[in-house]
Parts: structure tokens; sequence; C-alpha cells
């Protein structure tokens, strides 16, 4: 019983997960690759079929099987990552006035989320 909730409960948050990367697509403020790896953890606790269809996706598939294989983000996508995390933070930081902390809170933010992805292999390391 636990076990078909438990299941079931991984499916939902995958289905969400794509559908919210699927809005990420054509929405800048959301990032669409985060979601899918969120999605495709689930699905490979959920459903094989779906886990399947995500890594032979002809958009994300290499991304999210370079992940799960090696925890690798190609520099391609880390140059776009932090290019839109810099362009979707400038509006606000430069262009309004918000309280001091709150733009702290928003540099602090991304630069760690920067760290972690620039602390990614590129390519796969050689064992």
């Amino acid at each position: 019983m636990k076990s078909t909730v438990v299941r079931t409960l991984y499916l939902i948050s995958g289905i969400l997960c794509v559908l919210l990367g699927l809005v990420g697509v054509v929405l800048p403020l959301l990032p669409t690759t985060p979601f899918l790896l969120v999605a495709a953890f689930c699905f490979s606790r959920s459903s094989e079929r779906l886990h399947q269809a995500l890594l032979n996706n002809q958009l994300f598939g290499q991304l999210i099987r370079d992940w799960e294989t090696d925890g690798i983000i190609p520099l391609k996508a880390k140059i776009l990552a932090t290019s839109m995390m810099l362009l979707m933070v400038s509006y606000p930081l430069f262009f309004k006035t918000f309280h001091l902390g709150l733009k702290a809170m928003v540099v602090v933010t991304i630069l760690c989320a920067m760290t972690y992805i620039w602390s990614r292999p590129s390519t796969p390391v050689l064992k």
C-alpha cells in the first residue's frame, strides 16, 4: 500500500515538473532544465516508460542522460544558464527600488546557483 502511494506521488510530481518545464520553454522567467531533471528522478522511481520517454527526448534527452550518468552540465548549458540568470536578475536589481536586503538575498542565491553549476564537470571525468 505504502509503495503504491509513494509511486503515485512520484508520478504526480514528475508530471507536474514536466508541465512546469514545458512552461519554462516559452516563459524565460521559469527554468526548464531543473524541472526536467527532477521529473526524470521522479519517473525513475514511478514509471520506467515515462523515464525512458524523457531520456529519449530529442531536445533534452542527452542533457538528462549526461546528468544521470556523470553529473555533467555541458559548457553550452552552463553559459546559457548563467546568461539567463544574469539577465533575469539585472532588471529588478538595477531598475527597481527594492529593499537592499532583498537585493542581497537575490545576489547570494544567484551566486550559489552559479557556483553549483560551474562546479559540475562539463565533460566525462576519465576514470
